[in-house]
C-alpha cells in the first residue's frame, strides 16, 4: 500500500478483528481481569451523532491499553431496547415495535463497528430478547419471594417470614413493610384464610402491589416516573400529566436506603454524583410526634428534624393528597380546598419540591393542638408538602424556617421568635448557638438540650419518639404499555401469585393495536389467551397486564455480559467469581438518581440472596462531558429572500436562521447547496463580503431542530475512524462539556498522515531502518511512552494525543525512521488510532495484530539528563550551540565557550566584557 489510504486500511482491520474474534473475552483464572462497561444505548431511529461515541472511545482506549499491559479485558456492548419511542411509532404506524427496534439496532451496530471499537460482540445483549428478559423476570420473582429483615439487615426468603408468623405472629418481626400493619398472633395467622395470608405477605414483600399516587399521562396511557415529568408534562412528547391513585407494582428500595448511603463511601465515583444520590435518599434524623385535632378522634403525625422549635409552631400544613383532609375540612372551606387539591394533584413531585418561589395553599377550617403548650393552630394544605415524604404533614415554624416564614407572611399567619437574637437563616443552622425564648418546657435551652428534652417528653407521654427518616420513596415498577417486559404474575381471586420459574419467560404476546382498550385497560388486555395455568391446575388465570418500566432490564445487565449465552443461570459462578464487578463504568450524570441508584439496589439484593458476589456493582465511575453542537446561522433580510453575510448583517434589518452545518465549511456557506436545501430557498440572494457568505455560529446542544447534528459516518468517510477517535479525545478533558468544531479535525488528520510518513520515504515505500537510535531519539520515545501511560491511567486522554503529536513532530525533524523507536511508537498510538497502528505493525513484519503486543516499558535512564545543549548568544544573537555535562563547573564552561571556533569568529578574539550563564537555558556573551 503506497499512501495512507485510511478507508481501505480501516475496513481491512475491522474485518480482521471480526473474523479472528480478537476481543472475545473468556474466563482465564491465571490472568488479571479488567471489566470496562459503557452505559448501553437506546437504539433510536436517528442513529448516532458524534457526541454519542465520546465515552465509548475513552473506554475503548483504556481497554486496548489494558490488554497491552497483560490484562484479560471484558468490553461488551448491548442495547436497552424496550422503551416508549418504538411504541409511540408503533401506535402511529401500526408497525410492531420489535421491527423498528431491530432495524435501529442494526444501524447502531454498523456505526459502532465503523468506529473500530474493541467490543466483544459475542456477548451482546438486547433487553427485548426473551432469552434476556427471562432473567429480568426471574429477578422480579426473587424480589417478590423476599422480605427485608432489619435485624439481620438483609433480604430473606418469604418462607422464613411465614415460619416466624406461624411461631409468634408478627411480634418481634422488624421488617420493611407497609406502615399501617396491625399486630397479629400466631393463632391469628394460622386462622387466616389463604387470601388473608397472601394479602398480609404482600405488605412485606420487596416487590408488592398497592394503591399508589402516580404520575398518569392519559395521552400516553401510562404511568411515568418523577424524572420523566417536568412542569406537569411528560418530558417525552410534552403531554399533560396528572396525579392519580392506582393499583400499582412497587419495589421497596426504601429498605436499602441506609446501605445505599453507606456504599457510596466504598466506590470511586465523582463526588457531585454521590452527593446527588445522598440528597435523593435524603436521610434526616429527627422526631415523629402526634398533634390532636380539635373535634376529631384522628391525629396528625408529623416528622421533623427540628423538634427543638416545636414551641414556635403556629400552624400545620398537610399534603393535598391526604385522605384526612376530606374528614376535617369544614363546610365553609370545602369548595376552596377541593379546588386547590384539584390543581395541586396534577403537579409532579419534582416540580413541587423545586418551585420554592410560588406560595400557595388553602385553609381547611380545622385546628390542631400543640401538646407542648396547648396552643390552638390552624391546619392548612399546600403543595410544597409531599404525601410520600415523612408523614405528609409539616409543623410550620415561621420563626425558624424560610419557607414557613414566606407562607405565614403571604397568608398573614402568626410568626413567633424561637431563639434569642437569631434570624430565620441562623436558626436553620443547628451549629449556631442560642437559647430558646418561647414559653414552655424548652425555654432557655440550647439546640441539643432542647432536642433531647423534647424527644424525652414525646416518649414519656406516648405522643412520639426520635426517628430517622428518608426522603427516598419506593420505586414504582409498572407501566401501562405494551413494549416492555411482561410481569411474571398471575391473579387468582384477585390475589397475585408468582409464575413458576421453569415457565419463564412469559413472552410478550401479539396484539392488534398498541393502545389501551376502550375500557382503559393496558394494551396487553387486547391479547387473546394471555393467561397462565399453574402446574397441576386445569384452570387458566389472567396474567398481569402492566409491563415493567424502562429501568428493569438495565438494572442488572452487566452480569449478563459475563455469561451471555447461559440458559440455566443468570450468570454462572465461574464467570462471576472471575469478573466480579465493573472496574470502569463510563456514562452520564443524568442517570444518577435513576439507573445508577436502581442498579445498586438490585445488586445489593442479589448479594443478600447469594446470587451476586459484590455489594457494589461499579468500582469506578466516570461521567463523560457532552459534545455540544456548533450551530451556524444565516441572516435573512426581513420580508425578503435575501441573506446578508455575517459582518454586513447590521447594515440590514435581518433575522437569524439556523442553517444545516453540512452546507458550511469553516463558517463559509456553500450558497448553491443552500439554495438546493429547501424549495423556498431556490431563489435566495446573497449580500457577500469579499466574494463569500460568512455564517455566524453559536454553541448549543446537538439537535435536529438546530441543524447542527454531525453524523459520524460523514466524518469517517471524509477523514477516517482513527481521525474521529483522536479528534474527540483532543477536544478537551473527558469530563468537560466541549463544542464540536470541524475547524480542528483537519489538523488531527494531517497528524496521522505525518505519522504514516515516518515509516515511508518520499515515494511512499516502506522505509524503516535497523540502525541504533540516537540518545535524543531514545529520549523522545521513552518520554512519550511514560506520558501516554500516565495519561491513560488518569483518563487525561486529550493530553495523550498532544504528547503523541509532539513526539511525531520531533522525530520528523530528526528524520528518524529507526525500527526500535517506531515499533514502540506504534504500540503507544494503537489505543487511539488502532486501524493505522495495525497496518503499520503488519508492515513492520509482525503477525497476530498490534492488539496482542505488549505496551513498552519506559527506561528512566533515557529521561535523566546527563548533559544540556546551550544556545550561545553573542551580543543578543544566537551564534552557536554547545552541549555541556550537567555537572561541569562554571569556570570550565566559560573556558570551553571562549575556545569554541564560532565564538572566536564572532568575538574576533576580543575578551568578553561579561558572560552570563543561565543554567539549562542559555549562555550570553557580551563583547
Amino acid at each position: 500500500m503506497a499512501s495512507y489510504e485510511f478507508q481501505t486500511i480501516e475496513k481491512k482491520w475491522q474485518q480482521y478483528w471480526q473474523e479472528q474474534q480478537s476481543f472475545k473475552a473468556e474466563v482465564k483464572p491465571d490472568q488479571p481481569k479488567f471489566y470496562a462497561l459503557d452505559m448501553f444505548p437506546y437504539p433510536s431511529g436517528a442513529g448516532l451523532h458524534v457526541g454519542h461515541p465520546l465515552g465509548y472511545i475513552a473506554s475503548d482506549i483504556v481497554c486496548r491499553f489494558k490488554r497491552s499491559k497483560g490484562f484479560n479485558v471484558l468490553h461488551p456492548m448491548g442495547f436497552d431496547a424496550f422503551g416508549l419511542p418504538a411504541e409511540q411509532y408503533a401506535i402511529q404506524t401500526g408497525q410492531h415495535p420489535a421491527v423498528t427496534t431491530e432495524e435501529n439496532i442494526a444501524r447502531y451496530k454498523e456505526q459502532l463497528k465503523n468506529i473500530g471499537f474493541s467490543f466483544d460482540w459475542s456477548k451482546e445483549v438486547q433487553t427485548c430478547d426473551p432469552n434476556y428478559y427471562k432473567w429480568t423476570q426471574w429477578i422480579f420473582l426473587q424480589l417478590f419471594d423476599s422480605w427485608y429483615d432489619y435485624n439481620t439487615n438483609k433480604a430473606r426468603a418469604i418462607d422464613e417470614l411465614t415460619t416466624l408468623f406461624a411461631q409468634n405472629g408478627n411480634t418481634g418481626v422488624n421488617a420493611a413493610c407497609d406502615e399501617d400493619i396491625t399486630h397479629f398472633s400466631a393463632e391469628d395467622w394460622t386462622g387466616y384464610s389463604e387470601a388473608q395470608q397472601q394479602e398480609i405477605l404482600l405488605r412485606y414483600r420487596l416487590t408488592y402491589l398497592s394503591e399508589t399516587t402516580v404520575n398518569w399521562c392519559p395521552e400516553m396511557g401510562t404511568v411515568l416516573s418523577n424524572d420523566e415529568v417536568k412542569d406537569g408534562f411528560s418530558e417525552r412528547g410534552g403531554f399533560p400529566v396528572v396525579r392519580k391513585n392506582m393499583k400499582q407494582w412497587s419495589m421497596r428500595i426504601t429498605a436499602y436506603a441506609e446501605r445505599l448511603l453507606e456504599g457510596l463511601s466504598t466506590v470511586n465515583w465523582p463526588e457531585p454524583l454521590k452527593e446527588m444520590q445522598r440528597n435523593w435518599i435524603g436521610k434526616s434524623k429527627g422526631a415523629e410526634m402526634d398533634f390532636a385535632i380539635e373535634g376529631h378522634e384522628d391525629k396528625i403525625t408529623v416528622f421533623t428534624t427540628r423538634i427543638d422549635t416545636v414551641c414556635g409552631v403556629t400552624f400545620l400544613v398537610l399534603a393535598p393528597e391526604l385522605d384526612l383532609i376530606q374528614k376535617i375540612t369544614t363546610d365553609e372551606q370545602r369548595k376552596h380546598v377541593q379546588d386547590y387539591v384539584e390543581v395541586a394533584k396534577n403537579k409532579s413531585e419534582r416540580d413541587r419540591m423545586t418551585n420554592v418561589k410560588t406560595v400557595s395553599g388553602a385553609f381547611t377550617g380545622a385546628y390542631a393542638i400543640n401538646p407542648f403548650n396547648n396552643e390552638r393552630m390552624p391546619i392548612w394544605i399546600a403543595d410544597y408538602v409531599l404525601a410520600g415524604y415523612g408523614t405528609g404533614a409539616v409543623m410550620a415554624v415561621p420563626g425558624g424556617d424560610q419557607r414557613d416564614f414566606d407562607f405565614a407572611k403571604h397568608f398573614d399567619l402568626p410568626i413567633l421568635p424561637v431563639y434569642d437574637g437569631m434570624d430565620v437563616s441562623e436558626i436553620a443552622d443547628p451549629t449556631k448557638e442560642g437559647k430558646i425564648i418561647n414559653k414552655g418546657i424548652l425555654e432557655g435551652l440550647t439546640f441539643q438540650e432542647a432536642t433531647d428534652k423534647a424527644i424525652a417528653y414525646l416518649e414519656e407521654n406516648s405522643i412520639g419518639s426520635g426517628k430517622i427518616n428518608y426522603r427516598i420513596r419506593d420505586a414504582i415498577f409498572a407501566r401501562q404499555r405494551y413494549w416492555g417486559e411482561p410481569v411474571p404474575i398471575y391473579f387468582k381471586d384477585g390475589i397475585p401469585y408468582p409464575v413458576a420459574q421453569e415457565d419463564l419467560p412469559i413472552v410478550l404476546p401479539e396484539i392488534d393495536k398498541y393502545l389501551p382498550t376502550e375500557d382503559g385497560d393496558p394494551p396487553l388486555a387486547r391479547a387473546e389467551g394471555f393467561t397462565y395455568t399453574p402446574k397441576g391446575s386445569s384452570e387458566a388465570y389472567p396474567l398481569e397486564m402492566s409491563t415493567m418500566p424502562g429501568w428493569a432490564g438495565s438494572s442488572w445487565y452487566w452480569y449478563r455480559y459475563m455469561d451471555a449465552q447461559n440458559d440455566g443461570q443468570f450468570v454462572s459462578d465461574e464467570a462471576q467469581n472471575y469478573w466480579k464487578d465493573v472496574d470502569l463504568y463510563i456514562g452520564g450524570t443524568e442517570h444518577a438518581t435513576g439507573h445508577l441508584l436502581y442498579s445498586r439496589f438490585w445488586n445489593k439484593f442479589l448479594c443478600d440472596k447469594g446470587f451476586a458476589k459484590e455489594e457494589e456493582p461499579f468500582k469506578k465511575l466516570v461521567n463523560q462531558g457532552m459534545i455540544q453542537g456548533r450551530s451556524n446561522f444565516v441572516y435573512r433580510v426581513k420580508g425578503t429572500n435575501k441573506f446578508a453575510s455575517l459582518n454586513l448583517k447590521d447594515q440590514h434589518d435581518t433575522t437569524p436562521m439556523h442553517v444545516d452545518v453540512s452546507l458550511v465549511n469553516n463558517d463559509v456557506l456553500d450558497t448553491e447547496a443552500f439554495k438546493a436545501w429547501r424549495p423556498d430557498l431556490k431563489d435566495a440572494e446573497f449580500v457577500l463580503e469579499n466574494g463569500k457568505y460568512l455564517c455566524g455560529y453559536e454553541v448549543e446542544k446537538m439537535s435536529k431542530s438546530k441543524y447542527n447534528v454531525v453524523n459520524p459516518d460523514d466524518i469517517i468517510e471524509k477523514y477516517g475512524a482513527d481521525t474521529l477517535r483522536m479528534y474527540e479525545m483532543f477536544l478537551g478533558p473527558l469530563e468537560q462539556f466541549k463544542p464540536w468544531n470541524t475547524h480542528g479535525i483537519d489538523g488531527v488528520f494531517k497528524f496521522l498522515r505525518k505519522f504514516w510518513r515516518l515509516f515511508h520515504d518520499s515515494e511512499e515505500n516502506f522505509a524503516v531502518s535497523d540502525d541504533k537510535p540516537t540518545q535524543e531519539e531514545q529520549k523522545i520515545i521513552h518520554r512519550t511512552i511514560k506520558k501516554v501511560e500516565e495519561d491513560i491511567n488518569n483518563l487525561s486522554l486529550n493530553t495523550s494525543v498532544s504528547t503523541l503529536m509532539i513526539a511525531v513532530n520531533e522525530l520528523t525533524s530528526l528524520k528518524c525512521n529507526k525500527r526500535e523507536v517506531l515499533e514502540k511508537l506504534v504500540i503507544a498510538l494503537s489505543p487511539f488510532a488502532p486501524h493505522l497502528a495495525e497496518e503499520l505493525w503488519e508492515q513492520l513484519g509482525h503477525t497476530g495484530g498490534v492488539s496482542l503486543a505488549q505496551f513498552p516499558a519506559f527506561d528512566e535512564s533515557f529521561l535523566t539528563e546527563s548533559s544540556h545543549e546551550y544556545p550561545i548568544s553573542i551580543n543578543g544573537k544566537v551564534r552557536a550551540k554547545i552541549s555541556f555535562p550537567i555537572d561541569k563547573s562554571k569556570e570550565e564552561i566559560e573556558a570551553e565557550v571562549l575556545a569554541h571556533e564560532a565564538v572566536l569568529k564572532w568575538t574576533e578574539g576580543k575578551p568578553p566584557k561579561k558572560m552570563i550563564i543561565v543554567p539549562k537555558r542559555i549562555i550570553n556573551v557580551v563583547v
